[in-house]
């Protein structure tokens, strides 16, 4: 049985908890380790909760071939092919333990996407507490049996799949040892276009699944991640590098340090101010109470007089009898003389004509 919490060191990740918030390193390292320990440091300067890596090379991907169908058409990676682009993006294996320890050491979870069995097996030597199953890779089930068969924690992004691949991916993860899952609504566009997202997909893959979801965004600017929180998502995983400017494979769908530590501000905003049903005034609110309308005397009465609208009114602040009792005041008469100006009481209210 799936749970609706998954853990990863100690942070709670579902419904109720804070929202977990991935910053994705890909290919921003553009082959410096220095630039990938940057990129881990100012994920945690930005307020991030853990950083990814993807542990691969291009031949545990593909082939290093180039027939039509292992060249790359129509994306910003136009003109290569997929060996190529995988030389260039890979993370080395050998930096991976080394950053690890970086991300330790400023409080940082880590952990990695694995594309193949030889990349599980690594990451289980390195001990991370967390595997990821990328969009692309969600048909793969002998790797998702390999994942599933180390009993982590794992989480799974579906970008491009049907709902039928998913329960498929989800049936082989748990029957293989997964426990604990949540999956990522994710559009497989690199950019994604707003019109593309379809968050409200969020919540219906929580309650069809019944496991935390969130979002892997690959959109431009941080709307898409704080509209997914609104909508109930418990998990944000969002490209960090250090400059666009710089260029990389990923580096035009990414944010700068600057804007992923605003796009982490906005979140938790956003969380504070879901808050909870209530109906009930806040402490704030309870001073604010003063200025709401009351019935006041508008005009100098004399005694007997009677209250017309011509003389009394609801107006500001709320001194007054609450404005639901105006009709009951109206036609009655004036206990005695009353200046304008003066919140009406009901020892102020005589009878009738």
């Amino acid at each position: 049985m799936m749970q609706q919490y998954l853990r990863i060191n100690s942070r709670w990740i579902g419904a109720g908890q804070p929202v977990y918030i991935v910053a994705e390193m890909s290919a921003n390292h553009r082959q410096d380790f220095d630039q990938a320990a940057a990129i881990i440091r100012a994920a945690g300067e930005a307020g991030a909760d853990a950083v990814k890596l993807q542990t691969y090379t291009p031949d545990t991907l593909t082939i290093d071939a180039d027939q039509e169908w292992f060249r790359i058409k129509g994306t910003i990676w136009e003109g290569k092919n997929l060996h190529q682009l995988y030389a260039e993006a890979y993370t080395p294996w050998e930096w991976q333990p080394e950053l690890m320890n970086i991300a330790h050491s400023l409080g940082l979870d880590f952990f990695s996407t694995p594309f193949d069995a030889t990349a599980v097996d690594f990451l289980e030597g390195m001990g991370v507490k967390a595997h990821k199953v990328a969009s692309f890779e969600l048909v793969d089930l002998a790797l998702l049996k390999k994942i599933g068969a180390t009993g982590k924690p794992v989480i799974m992004s579906t970008g491009m799949a049907t709902l039928a691949e998913i329960d498929e991916a989800v049936a082989t993860l748990h029957q293989a040892g997964t426990s604990e899952l949540a999956l990522l609504k994710c559009t497989s566009a690199y950019p994604a276009l707003p019109e593309e997202m379809n968050l409200r997909t969020i919540p219906h893959l929580a309650a069809t699944f019944g496991v935390p979801a969130g979002l892997s965004d690959h959109s431009m600017g941080i709307a898409a991640p704080v509209a997914a929180v609104a909508l109930g998502a418990c998990l944000i995983e969002k490209h960090l590098t250090i400059s666009r400017a710089a260029g990389g494979p990923d580096s035009a769908f990414s944010l700068e340090p600057a804007e992923f530590k605003a796009m982490v501000s906005a979140v938790r905003q956003t969380e504070q101010a879901l808050g909870q049903v209530r109906y009930e005034p806040t402490t704030k609110e309870k001073q604010s109470r003063m200025f709401r309308r009351s019935l006041f005397v508008v005009r100098d009465m004399a005694a007997g007089e009677e209250f017309s609208l011509a003389n009394t009114a609801s107006i500001r602040p709320a001194h007054g009898l609450p404005p639901r009792y105006l009709e009951m005041v109206l036609g009655r008469r004036a206990a005695v003389a009353i200046p304008r100006g003066t919140p009406l009481a009901w020892e102020l209210v005589g009878g009738g004509v």
